[in-house]
């Protein structure tokens, strides 16, 4: 892409709030150009190609892989940093124990004189971006001002990037302001900050998605869920998927998961065969961050936020997700995999061949750690999985059917339990748990807290976060019916009770037969569980002890379980609402 010259930001755009900030910016960082973004794919193009001119895109095999690429971050900067990730508020209990905080002068101060000068010998480029439908009531927009077109080719495919989305900033006149620079990628001069009362994001240092794709887990999680909940909606770390069944009705789901729970394997179910012949379908709305709101008829309405897929490479295969696999064979643009010797992607758990180069460009060398780095990742347009539903564009959304909340437990929790009420529900949510894995952290089976997968991602103090969750019952509302999942359950010799993957379809069958009046359930100390015949078994599970272990839980774990979570609770005294506190003591012993 030919850079223009430096010109007054007042010829991109007819807001001057907008070219007030972009100036302001120019002024601070001194780049020697600024181009303003219009999302067209001739655009796109020229960036591509500017991308392989200068070696940060490598072009894959065209054969089988059209238009993918490949790039190769620096080996230090390949994650999102939480420890260097800041929620910067005036009041240090509003950003809550659940985020590190800093005070929002002090934060200027350290980024103002990083960002001093740090685009010199480099573009600035200006990216306007819708997160949601262009023209959706539920979609909010931002600026991404960036000196990395690595991220403006990511964020053209994760956003509704370009001159659309400036034009409704232009109508609104409100945007959320992030401002990004690769700086030297210094591990020690790294921060991303966020300044929800200003509405503003600064990230220095990363040029990793999460921590430089600002509309991602910046905007759409920690900023909106600060704006969701002054406006009276919900910004949540969840899938939504549609579930269609033979007779043509389709009911919507949002899932909530932590990390290496199945998230996007769910959000792209492939039905078993039985089911495919006898007419169900599942369509893909979002992976990753759902947005809902009380529609005029007390159902919660929700948008995916997201354009596209910043997925998880590794793992990714024809087993455990095929429309994933599929949608990835061509323009999608590919980060930190492996590469064979014909110039195609390549990382653990995709298949038996034996790479040539590693992640970092060096010939493959089992000595040397895996091929692909553990947090590969494709970004990809999501119109190109198979699943993708048409109603991911509708600006009025899906309504939602069911939440569902889950972690990965080898014990204690059930396949799946229904909560009683709502306030049980956002209960259940707030003490949702995930056993940590051996790749992660090196120890196995460490329960970690994780209230509804959002303890990286909320951009205030928890204790308000579940109040706002219990805000939403209220007379005339036709809330979703909550659930949780346990797809990982083990027996005593550690291997899986339940197969998983597409099969998890007939669990969301008992859910939707819970939301219709259809499937039969019976109440527990947990909730409500199926009865033992209510859902339909995969052939691996046949001797009715087995069905009575993936359905059952035990008492005792489960007791010490409660115990554990009310005391992981009262870390967000005395901002956890009473209704919380009622609701958790109303819950029985087994």
């Amino acid at each position: 892409m030919n850079a223009v010259p430096c010109s007054p930001p007042e010829a991109g755009t007819r807001l001057q709030a907008l070219a007030d900030w972009v100036a302001e910016v120019a002024a601070l960082t001194r780049p020697d150009a600024i181009h303003w973004c219009d999302g067209s794919d001739a655009e796109y193009d020229a960036l591509l190609s500017q991308l392989q001119a200068d070696g940060t895109l490598i072009p894959l095999n065209p054969d089988t892989h059209p238009g993918c690429w490949l790039h190769r971050s620096d080996p230090d900067d390949v994650a999102r940093v939480e420890h260097l990730t800041f929620v910067c508020t005036r009041d240090a209990e509003d950003a809550g124990p659940n985020n590190h905080w800093m005070a929002p002068d002090a934060a200027h101060r350290k980024m103002d004189a990083l960002f001093e000068g740090c685009m010199r010998g480099r573009t600035l480029y200006v990216v306007p971006y819708c997160m949601g439908p262009i023209d959706s009531p539920l979609a909010r927009c931002g600026v991404e001002i960036t000196d990395s077109p690595y991220v403006v080719a990511n964020m053209r495919l994760m956003t509704r990037m370009g001159a659309p989305a400036l034009r409704r900033i232009e109508r609104e006149g409100s945007f959320v302001r992030g401002l990004h620079s690769l700086g030297e990628l210094d591990p020690d001069r790294r921060f991303i900050m966020h300044f929800p009362e200003e509405l503003s994001i600064q990230s220095y240092g990363s040029g990793y998605g999460g921590n430089a794709l600002l509309g991602k887990k910046c905007h759409a999680l920690r900023i909106a869920s600060w704006q969701a909940r002054e406006e009276g909606w919900l910004a949540e770390h969840m899938l939504i998927v549609g579930i269609e069944n033979p007779q043509g009705e389709t009911h919507y789901i949002a899932a909530a998961f932590p990390s290496a729970c199945g998230k996007t394997n769910l959000a792209m179910l492939v039905p078993p065969a039985t089911y495919l012949e006898a007419g169900w379908k599942v369509w893909t709305v979002g992976d990753d961050i759902c947005w809902m709101r009380p529609g005029t008829d007390g159902r919660l309405w929700a948008i995916n936020p997201e354009a596209g897929y910043f997925g998880v490479a590794p793992g990714t295969s024809a087993k455990s997700n095929p429309n994933a696999l599929a949608m990835i064979q061509r323009d999608t643009i590919y980060t930190n995999v492996a590469l064979t010797g014909d110039g195609q992607p390549w990382w653990e758990g995709l298949d038996d061949r034996v790479p040539a180069f590693d992640w970092q460009g060096r010939p493959y060398d089992p000595a040397n750690g895996p091929a692909a780095h553990p947090n590969a990742r494709f970004t990809v347009s999501a119109r190109q999985c198979p699943s993708w539903s048409p109603r991911a564009e509708d600006p009025q959304g899906v309504p939602i059917s069911a939440i569902v909340f889950g972690g990965r437990r080898a014990t204690t929790m059930p396949l799946v339990f229904e909560a009683r009420d709502w306030a049980h529900g956002v209960l259940v949510g707030a003490t949702m748990a995930s056993e940590t894995t051996a790749a992660a952290t090196g120890q196995v089976g460490v329960v970690r807290r994780d209230p509804m997968a959002m303890k990286p991602f909320c951009g205030y103090h928890f204790g308000d976060y579940f109040a706002h969750w219990l805000s939403f019952d209220v007379p005339g509302a036709k809330l979703p019916k909550i659930f949780h999942v346990n797809w990982f359950r083990k027996d005593a010799d550690g291997h899986f009770l339940w197969p998983g993957f597409g099969e998890n379809l007939r669990v969301l069958e008992w859910i939707v037969g819970r939301v219709t009046g259809h499937a039969a359930a019976e109440t527990s100390p947990l909730g409500l569980l199926p009865v033992i015949d209510s859902i339909q078994m995969p052939a691996s599970v046949q001797l009715e002890t087995e069905r009575a272990s993936i359905l059952g839980y035990e008492p005792e774990l489960w007791d010490a379980d409660r115990a554990e979570a009310g005391r992981s609770l009262a870390t967000y005294r005395p901002r956890l609402p009473q209704d919380f506190e009622t609701a958790l003591r109303a819950v029985p012993e087994s």
